[in-house]
């Protein structure tokens, strides 16, 4: 019982301060209403258009703008106030949705018009997606960032199982619209958490001074730090070619399986369930190292490839916790392994990067794998997604040690082993060839 009791204490640790319990409540409400608009509206536009690359253009559409402006979304979090960014976010987004269900309920709704909003909501999330990574490793020490960063992802996997079961049946019994009213509402609850949590018990935020050049400094800083570079290139592969799962289970639900909305609900609540099982057990971790993310990119990678091959809903379902098990825990690693590996002050703009990298990448990925399931069916966008996530991670493995994985999370602009200015852990990077030494796991 006690060891019971150890373990649930350090994977929930996180929860001991009351900005984390505040923010997380919040966001779960938040990102359950969000689930239910992206289940909505990726089955509006297939109604609309019959074609699972239409999915794929709304999703592109909606993740352009931070392809287009991720990095000065990042400069800007660097030097703004991120719980008044915040807050300014998040009402803007509940704004959209509401026009976009009153545009569907009057049925004035086109594609065109879906396209616009989503593009609008795209511009949001170039400020939102990097300060709320910054924001959320304010609420704790940096020895609990792995903890936070793998809670903050089982609550949004909380709200990807409930939100796209609700919105199936919500869309077959009173139509899609509903959907995206209740996403507008659901903004009511973090908004709430921000402006009741703690300024004084947030982390103090080093703020960078106003100066030229600085979307290229953040560039400069990854290509210098070599794990860095291999971290955000592994992202970006998988961003670009396995995480587009609404355009792929829209029309595995509707084509290869022959189903409605209900079972893309289903399909894509099975890859929630997967991801909240992940969540808490990355939530337990003390470490986010460069084996672990790249050996979990290969665990992703196979199983994709697993379920391009499944015969039925019953093994197509079990395939979905599994692929949602292993995104979950390499986003997870991913999104650590960068914080923790860099300094206060140019955090958002490395954040940035991976936004970029993860969610601009979408633009690409989504037509492509939408004309690769017209072409081959939603089989061929599972094997797609599994080959460039081998592919991508495996020639990198030999780099990366045990005994570099093994070390202490160390906190950044501590100079530490780990972070990469000081001493390096990983082999040829940039700022620290010649200087190994004990502990950093050179070989």
């Amino acid at each position: 019982m006690r060891r019971i009791a150890d373990a649930r204490a350090r994977t929930f640790r996180t929860l001991r301060h009351r900005n984390s319990r505040m923010y997380f409540a919040g966001h779960v409400v938040s990102i359950t209403g969000t689930w239910m608009q992206r289940v909505g509206q990726d089955w509006l536009v297939l109604e609309l258009t019959g074609r699972p690359a239409a999915v794929g253009y709304s999703t592109a559409f909606q993740f352009l703008p931070m392809l287009l402006f991720g990095l000065f979304g990042g400069v800007l979090v660097d030097r703004l106030n991120i719980r008044r960014l915040l807050v300014v976010t998040q009402a803007v987004s509940g704004v959209l949705a509401a026009v976009l269900a009153a545009l569907t309920l009057t049925r004035s709704i086109t594609v065109a018009a879906v396209y616009v909003l989503a593009f609008a909501l795209g511009v949001v999330t170039v400020f939102d997606a990097p300060a709320r990574q910054v924001f959320i490793a304010s609420l704790v020490d940096p020895e609990d960032y792995v903890n936070t960063q793998a809670l903050n992802s089982a609550v949004q996997n909380v709200g990807r199982l409930v939100g796209p079961a609700v919105a199936g049946i919500l869309i077959a019994s009173a139509g899609t619209g509903f959907t995206f009213v209740l996403n507008s509402v659901s903004f009511g609850g973090v908004l709430v958490a921000l402006l009741m949590i703690d300024t004084t018990e947030l982390r103090p935020a080093v703020r960078a001074p106003r100066a030229r050049g600085q979307v290229r400094e953040g560039l400069r800083y990854v290509w210098h730090h070599r794990e860095l570079r291999i971290g955000i290139f592994v992202i970006a592969v998988v961003g670009t070619f396995g995480q587009n799962f609404r355009v792929v289970l829209s029309a595995f639900a509707k084509d290869t399986l022959g189903q409605g909305a209900e079972v893309y609900g289903w399909l894509t609540a099975a890859v929630g369930v997967g991801a909240v099982l992940g969540a808490i057990a990355a939530a337990s971790r003390a470490t986010a190292g460069g084996r672990s993310l790249l050996l979990w990119t290969l665990a992703f990678g196979v199983v994709n490839l697993g379920a391009a091959a499944v015969p039925s809903l019953g093994a197509a379902l079990v395939a979905m916790v599994a692929i949602g098990i292993t995104n979950i825990t390499l986003n997870t690693l991913g999104r650590t392994f960068l914080q923790l590996r860099t300094e206060p002050g140019i955090q958002g703009r490395v954040m940035a990067l991976y936004a970029v990298v993860f969610l601009g990448s979408t633009p690409i990925g989504g037509p492509l794998l939408g004309y690769v399931c017209e072409l081959w069916g939603a089989r061929g966008g599972f094997l797609v997604a599994g080959g460039t996530a081998i592919l991508a991670s495996a020639p990198f493995l030999g780099s990366f040690t045990r005994t570099a994985d093994r070390l202490p999370a160390a906190a950044p602009g501590s100079g530490s082993a780990g972070h990469g200015r000081r001493t390096d852990p990983w082999p040829g990077s940039g700022h620290a060839a010649g200087r190994a030494g004990p502990g950093t796991g050179r070989p």
